[in-house]
């Protein structure tokens, strides 16, 4: 079985090639050291236990004639390794003490929680002394370094347990130790262990072939792992309903519901029971698509076959209409729950308050956050970090700060999701130095930055320009032991870039390969674009041949860099060179691609060509934008071809994406220039603002400043008033503007409306319908 897991059903190649000698160990006065806890400055590792040092019985009161269950039970009230040492080794002084596999086994896990693996060893060695030794100890040992990602350290435990021990591991030791390596995500030791299960002799059970099945699931290769699972057969076994759904999760996990309903299919023609866990699973994958109509429907018809939905079954359904925006229905559901007895927990009200969240409802999910209160269902880090980050998002971090604060106040710790948040809401609202403050406090008190983390304050730096900061926290990222990613160092390549540092830039490209760092698309993309921007195109296009060779497919911003440049520099042939490539290469040139060519043709004085190539986006099936109508349009204004330019914005109005700023600006200057016909111009601005489009200043200003200039004052004003209403202005700033109007000082006043409108929308540079 171990063989066609690997060769068969999987690229892993298992061919049993384990070698049957165990690997030397390190010292033979301690031949058990491949099992010692490797240093690890997270861990404390209590070597330096004295397994004899003695104990006060006053501390851990037990009768002289203590029984092993007595000794048991206060061994588990324990609170630390140290003091359960401690009263076993006076305990085991002692006339009564009569010792078991349990007992030992006890301190064994308890020492195991801390990763105190030579004490661990001491009593192992008492355990073989006294012929107390079970299989179990040595699961214990699995278990254990798990927990510290000592996955390496496991397969060891195999050999020493065989070699030094005596014992014999049969297939459901091995089972444990699979299915903690697949829990692990170690498919490749999985492999391994597999192979060794098999070169033992050892018979598979129902249960290997399922977690060797999860492991391919986990692996996305789901076809190997239906062939494993019709090789089951073979060694008499049938797959049961963990089979089914197993690989029902691993087609769900894919996208692939389809897959998971036809497994389904089989499992009824198997004559396999399906209990809730089946029902559930799939009706998880419905929810997770977006198919919530669906799973009630699948529900129903389960109902009629004698499901029951229970407690996940509603929280799936809870979770699933919150994640489409179906709040309302949602609580329908928990009041259903409650109806039939069931209990809201603490996933219940987590995908409320997420659902409420993503729909900017915040007070709301407040509100349900009280009502967990007050029903006696504690809110959890997830609960208060779902709403941080969205009043982070919201620019509102300073509440974000004020439920921190509650949350630790109930003595719950934030983790590193919280501290990002508040990172993230304190970078978007330009307040880096607070950022900063927060992270050396996170490391002060013992949260340790993650990479989400140094990529948000990086970002920060890089932004402003402060380059060599960033680099000193990607140096403090390797002394923290915090791996660094792709993410990182695309973030540093794009900040040199864009600060005019590209030979900086191609240093960090380079140190990635020396750090073992995978460069990515991203990576490639941002600095071809910057070799561009400094005019280094033909290092550019080399760049992108290295890019082609490291397995990598140009995309459409690959090619769109290059296109931007031939575009500026007027070298229309290269440039349609650039398009033809792209389509060639399979990469389908999209809008941003034909309005960088439009804008190339308009700048080369070829205003018909790129009218024609406009006019043919929308038999594409594209939808121009203001970047591809709005070179046409200003060239048409500068040939004095005034009907032709409003007819193409009154076309983009109608079947296109709206107008932005700049087409205002090049509709506002083009009628106004020259003295020209500055009375359609207001007209265009009414029509606008009649509509609910309400102009950003600086396209408005420049109309404005022509009004002015031709004395139709009176026309102003009458504009300005129009604003100000759609604006909603306040009437303290009506007045205020009103009042410069009233004495002439109407640059004063465009100024003080230039004020208001930019701060209600500081990062839109577009009109928009109020």
């Amino acid at each position: 079985m171990a063989s066609s897991f690997c060769t068969q059903c999987y690229s892993w190649s298992l061919a049993p090639t384990i070698n049957p000698t165990p690997p030397p160990l390190s010292s033979p006065h301690r031949p058990f050291t491949s099992l010692s806890f490797p240093r690890h400055e997270r861990l404390v590792v209590h070597s330096s236990l004295s397994y004899s040092t003695p104990i006060s019985t006053t501390h851990h009161p037990l009768p002289q004639d203590f029984t092993p269950q007595q000794l048991l039970d206060s061994l588990r009230r324990q609170n630390d390794e140290s003091s359960a040492l401690r009263l076993f080794d006076w305990a085991s002084k002692q006339p009564s003490f009569a010792p078991n596999s349990t007992i030992y086994e006890e301190v064994l896990a308890k020492l195991g929680k801390v990763g105190s693996f030579e004490s661990m060893r001491d009593i192992l060695d008492e355990m073989k002394h006294n012929g107390c030794l079970s299989k179990g100890s040595f699961l214990i040992f699995i278990e254990s370094y798990a927990v510290f990602d000592l996955y390496d350290e496991i397969l060891g435990v195999v050999d020493v347990m065989e070699g030094e021990f005596g014992l014999k591991p049969d297939t459901h030791f091995f089972n444990f130790l699979l299915n903690v390596l697949v829990d692990g995500n170690k498919l490749k030791l999985v492999e391994t262990a597999n192979s060794s299960m098999n070169s033992k002799g050892i018979k598979p059970d129902v249960s290997t072939f399922n977690i060797l099945i999860k492991a391919l699931c986990r692996a996305h290769q789901i076809r190997p792992a239906l062939l494993l699972m019709e090789e089951m057969g073979s060694y008499g076994l049938k797959p049961d309903e963990k089979t089914f759904t197993t690989i029902m999760q691993g087609y769900i996990e894919e996208g692939e519901m389809k897959g998971a309903l036809r497994i389904r299919e089989q499992m009824v023609e198997y004559g396999c029971h399906c209990s809730n866990v089946t029902v559930n699973v799939l009706v998880n994958g419905f929810c997770k698509e977006g198919r919530v109509d669906e799973a009630f429907s699948f529900i129903e018809k389960m109902a009629k076959e004698g499901f029951s939905p229970d407690q996940y079954t509603f929280n799936t359904l809870v979770k699933g209409l919150c994640r489409v925006g179906h709040v309302k229905h949602a609580l329908e559901i928990m009041d259903v729950m409650l109806q039939q007895g069931f209990d809201l927990d603490i996933y219940t009200y987590n995908s409320l308050v997420s659902g409420l969240c993503k729909l900017g409802e915040i007070e709301e999910a407040v509100d349900i956050l009280d009502q967990m209160v007050s029903r006696d269902c504690s809110p959890n880090t997830v609960t208060y970090n779902t709403l941080i980050s969205t009043l982070c998002k919201e620019n509102r971090v300073e509440e974000a700060t004020k439920l921190a604060r509650v949350l630790t106040s109930k003595g719950i710790i934030p983790d590193v999701c919280t501290v990002n948040s508040l990172i993230q809401g304190l970078c978007l609202s330009s307040n880096h130095k607070v950022a900063m403050e927060l992270f050396e406090e996170m490391k002060m008190k013992g949260c340790q930055p993650d990479g989400f983390t140094y990529s948000l304050l990086i970002d920060s730096y890089c932004s402003r320009g402060k380059l060599e900061e960033a680099l000193s926290l990607l140096k403090d990222m390797e002394s923290s032991s915090c791996p660094r990613n792709a993410v990182i160092y695309n973030t540093l390549i794009d900040g040199f870039c864009k600060n005019k540092r590209i030979e900086d830039a191609e240093e960090i490209f380079d140190q990635m390969e020396l750090q073992g760092i995978s460069r990515n698309s991203v990576t490639f993309n941002t600095l071809i674009d910057g070799l561009c921007q400094s005019r280094r195109v033909e290092d550019a296009s080399q760049l992108m041949d290295q890019m082609i060779m490291e397995g990598l497919k140009p995309d459409k911003f690959t090619y769109n860099s290059l296109l931007t440049y031939f575009c500026r520099s007027g070298d229309i042939k290269k440039a349609a060179d650039i398009v033809q490539n792209m389509t060639s290469n399979g990469c389908e040139p999209d809008i941003v691609t034909y309005g960088t060519l439009i804008q190339g043709l308009c700048k080369a004085g070829r205003t018909e060509v790129a009218s024609r190539l406009l006019r043919s986006l929308q038999m594409k099936g594209l939808v121009p934008t203001p970047h591809a109508y709005n070179p046409v349009i200003q060239a048409l204004f500068k040939r004095k071809r005034t009907t032709e330019a409003m007819r193409l914005v009154r076309e983009m109005m109608e079947k296109a994406d709206p107008p932005d700023a700049i087409t205002f600006k090049i509709v506002f200057r083009g009628l106004c220039n020259g003295g020209g016909p500055i009375g359609e111009a207001v007209d265009f601005a009414i029509e606008m603002m009649e509509k609910g489009h309400l102009p950003e200043f600086s396209s408005f200003s420049m109309l404005a400043e022509g009004l002015y200039a031709l004395s139709m004052e009176d026309t102003l004003i009458k504009l300005v008033d129009m604003i100000m209403e759609k604006a909603r202005v306040s009437d303290s700033e009506a007045s205020m503007i009103r009042g410069f109007l009233k004495i002439r000082k109407f640059k004063d006043a465009l100024a003080t409306l230039g004020g208001i409108l930019n701060s209600q929308r500081p990062r839109k540079s577009y009109w928009t319908r109020n």
